[in-house]
């Protein structure tokens, strides 16, 4: 009996972190309401600022925040849409990530904004990574750039382009880009001007790719998720963190 009940708390795992509860949040960023939710096993834990797809912040975030709570971490997975705004349909889906692309001062704003209220809420936003999927993935590097004084920025099959007139001179902490090789949405191409872009800019990174990962090769459940390029991700990004934040 007690190994059914062992196992039963193991499979539990990846929504309630052994135990523990996090807590959907309801919080402002220049009058406008967003929600995010927070998870953290301590005060003092180091911290992971989360980014969701471009289907705002779903069960797929919550479950990796847990995740990463389990190992130890505070997590704050951000909302960068709007409370209540979780687009289902792919003309939403465009629409709401276009108008941030298009804004990258209010993406930038909104990201700030989230990490004052990680803060408020105790986080130590001064040991911290951000990471984010596909749509997150592009606004971790656009924190990046913005000079975000963050440790590390981490991307799982996330957008990797420039903005014209942008670059990475201001950037401070460490990048780790995780790539399916065979992702049709953001090419190899692209892959290869941002690892050049990284290296003129001096800065320390790592790029890896996964052969037969397409976009999106993470999301569970999903028609392109390949196990094998999603627990080599994640076992390389738990050891980014380990090795970029002080315990």
């Amino acid at each position: 009996m007690r190994y059914f009940i062992y196992a039963f708390l193991l499979l539990l795992v990846p929504t309630v972190a052994f135990g523990l509860t996090g807590t959907s949040m309801t919080y402002q960023v220049n009058g406008q309401s967003y929600e995010g939710y927070y998870v953290s096993p301590s005060d003092q834990a180091p911290f992971v600022l989360l980014i969701h797809d471009w289907d705002g912040l779903t069960d797929y975030e919550i479950q990796r925040a847990n995740m990463l709570a389990d190992l130890g971490y505070t997590v704050f997975a951000l909302d960068l849409f709007g409370a209540g705004v979780r687009p289902t349909e792919m003309k939403d889906k465009r629409q709401h990530t276009g108008e941030l692309y298009k804004n990258r001062e209010k993406m930038r704003a909104l990201m700030k904004g989230s990490l004052d209220t990680a803060k408020n809420k105790g986080a130590n936003i001064k040991n911290a990574v951000a990471m984010g999927y596909c749509f997150g993935g592009a606004a971790v590097l656009e924190l990046a750039r913005s000079g975000a004084d963050l440790k590390g920025f981490a991307t799982f099959h996330g957008g990797l382009k420039t903005p014209e007139g942008q670059s990475y001179a201001k950037t401070q902490g460490k990048i780790l880009i995780m790539h399916g090789s065979a992702d049709a949405v953001i090419t190899m191409d692209q892959f290869a001007d941002l690892a050049k872009e990284l290296e003129t800019a001096g800065v320390d990174h790592e790029m890896i790719t996964y052969s037969g990962a397409q976009h999106a090769f993470t999301v569970f459940g999903g028609n392109r998720y390949q196990k094998a390029a999603d627990k080599k991700s994640w076992k390389r990004f738990t050891e980014f963190l380990a090795n970029t934040l002080k315990n």
